[in-house]
């Protein structure tokens, strides 16, 4: 499938990429929306309405599947703006001519597109024939949608539980499916059964006889045997994933769902090995399945792409992911924050971004999903969390409930950053038999937790200059450790030039290589955890340690074997690669030793 771009922007947050469509799709350019806070989304959708004076009618909590019907017009709202940009770019005038201008000159140089346009208006500048040709050959960027599968929260109407379909991710999707978009609906965070069963009742995620899909399933996976198990799950719901998209366990943005130390090289690697096997394997079960339901088979073979994202930084690396293990595209997530130009964030989290060392940047445990959630340090939602703790009134008030998903005290779900929920479990800590050392410890890891379904989404509330009396001014933000290595605001022309080799936007000089800064985020992790163990392993702690160990050992092994093998790559740095390789055997053996070491329970 021919890309206008080989790049796209993954979902960042909760409203980092809120608008991005809005500002980057008329250049050809993909991106995701969060489909997490329908209440921002209507809080936009009222802005942009009065900005373009668009009839806007409120879709109040009162309406019947309130969620849902925000989400469709929000998204319909997106789309009909990023048409009406495009449209009016494709149609060249003298006055507007700076537009088509602009997204030619953001193309790669091995373009198609550029070359033909830089042929075309080499003597002139033909209004009547760039318009044509553009008519025929520019492409808009898709408006993808994000949603977390497991943030999947029941609700409630006057004290009844309303039946599941009314659960937010549920709705989420119902208000994308019914939505006019002809796009992609990016699942994360794993495998919900009963959703991926919901999405079999809309017609747009089924092919037509001739393979096209106007609402087309990616999966955001960690590893191949997940793509797999997934893929089959929802073809024998009569369901295609159009794309598996690999995500770095560690070397991310936002939440860190770490593998049992299977690296990205690795698992590229089996993709690419696997990728067709894994297509024909999945559409001869699609096919089968599509038959029993009398639904269209489609006639020709359906698209799969492979996609990767996680810590890429550079030219070098991203032309490395799409020539070596044939991705179709590569995410750049973490530097676009930089971006203005493509995504929502506020000018005090703008300034700390730009500042940010690998220090300031760290896996913590302030998720209430209770997922290791990549940090920057000294956000202004943290420092809100210290002082309520400071004035012996942890948690939040929990304004939005969208992760009230803990039912140890309440069957209705309550959010574990919540007031409710920390005031309940420290009392029943103070009631536990601990030593003044333990339940200090207990209790920093129950006020550890910030409501990030709130400070996620804050700094788009501040960068458009909306009313925060509900939400603060709390600001969560959700960098992975690759912004340690950008310090300045891009345009977008500057991250585009980047990533395409004709501008180095990295000043610094000591930047690891992404698969190296990947090895050491995981042995950091996997020490970090056998520290927590305190020296006593049970049999199944052992075996996660042994296999997570093992696997690391067989990724380094693999990386040797890469590095000493591709020609014309990474040549400057292959000499530092080997030494990084061999300094990272090293920390993990004795971190081997120390597991064998441990005592057994």
């Amino acid at each position: 499938m021919n890309k206008t771009h080989s790049f796209h922007i993954p979902v960042m947050g909760i409203g980092f990429t809120i608008d991005t469509p809005l500002k980057v799709a008329q250049y050809g350019m993909d991106s995701v929306i969060s489909l997490i806070d329908d209440i921002l989304l209507e809080k936009l959708r009222k802005m942009y309405s009065e900005k373009f004076e668009i009839p806007f009618k409120e879709i109040s909590d009162k309406v019947d599947d309130f969620r849902a019907k925000r989400i469709t017009s929000y998204l319909n709202l997106i789309n009909d703006l990023a048409v009406e940009k495009f449209e009016t770019l494709k149609n060249v005038t003298e006055e507007k001519s700076n537009e088509i201008k602009e997204y030619v000159s953001m193309l790669p140089d091995y373009s198609v597109l550029r070359k033909e346009f830089e042929k075309l208006t080499k003597n002139s500048f033909n209004f009547s024939e760039i318009k044509s040709w553009a008519m025929k050959n520019l492409t808009m960027g898709s408006i993808d949608v994000n949603i977390m599968t497991k943030v999947d929260k029941d609700n409630y109407k006057k004290g009844e539980k309303l039946s599941v379909e009314y659960n937010d991710a549920h709705a989420a999707l119902r208000g994308f499916a019914n939505s006019n978009l002809k796009s992609s609906v990016v699942l994360s965070a794993g495998m919900n059964p009963r959703l991926y069963a919901y999405m079999s009742q809309f017609d747009d995620f089924y092919p037509n006889k001739n393979g096209e899909i106007k609402k087309k399933i990616i999966l955001k996976v960690s590893d191949y045997r997940s793509a797999l198990i997934q893929g089959k799950f929802l073809a024998k719901k009569g369901l295609w994933v159009s794309e598996y998209r690999i995500e770095s366990g560690l070397n991310c943005g936002g939440h860190a769902f770490a593998t049992d130390g299977y690296l990205l090289g690795p698992v590229l690697e089996e993709f690419k090995e696997k990728r067709n096997e894994l297509k024909d394997s999945i559409q001869d079960l699609l096919n089968q399945v599509l038959i029993s339901q009398s639904r269209v088979v489609p006639e020709k073979p359906l698209s799969l792409e492979i996609t990767a994202q996680g810590g890429v930084g550079t030219e070098e690396e991203h032309d490395f992911l799409l020539d070596y293990y044939k991705v179709d595209s590569v995410g750049w997530g973490t530097p676009f924050l930089l971006v203005p130009e493509a995504t929502t964030v506020d000018k005090e989290t703008l300034n700390k971004l730009t500042i940010a060392k690998e220090e300031d940047l760290y896996l913590s445990d302030i998720s209430p999903l209770g997922i290791p959630f990549n940090n920057l340090r000294g956000n202004t939602k943290d420092l809100e969390k210290e002082s309520k703790i400071n004035i012996g009134r942890p948690g939040s008030v929990c304004p939005k409930r969208f992760v009230a998903l803990n039912k140890e005290f309440k069957e209705t779900g309550i959010c574990t950053a919540s007031r409710e929920y920390q005031r309940d479990k420290i009392n029943e800590l103070s009631k536990k038999e601990l030593s003044p050392s333990q339940y200090l410890d207990q209790v920093n890891k129950v006020t550890e937790k910030t409501c990030t379904c709130v400070g996620l989404g804050t700094s788009a509330l501040l960068a458009y200059d909306l009313d925060t009396k509900v939400e603060g001014q709390g600001v969560s933000v959700c960098p992975g450790p690759n912004m340690a290595y950008y310090s300045k605001v891009m345009s977008l022309k500057d991250i585009t030039n980047h990533i395409y080799g004709r501008l180095n936007m990295i000043s610094r000089t000591d930047r690891p290589n992404m698969f190296i800064k990947e090895l050491n985020i995981y042995i950091d992790f996997l020490k970090n955890k056998l520290e927590e163990t305190k020296g006593a392993l049970d049999k199944k702690q052992e075996k996660y340690f042994s296999t997570f160990s093992a696997n690391l050992n067989e990724g380094i092994s693999y990386y040797h074997k890469l590095f000493g093998t591709i020609k014309d790559t990474f040549e400057e740095a292959k000499s530092t690669i080997f030494n990084e390789l061999e300094f990272s055997r090293s920390k993990l053996q004795l971190i081997s030793v120390e597991i064998e070491n441990c005592e057994k329970i």
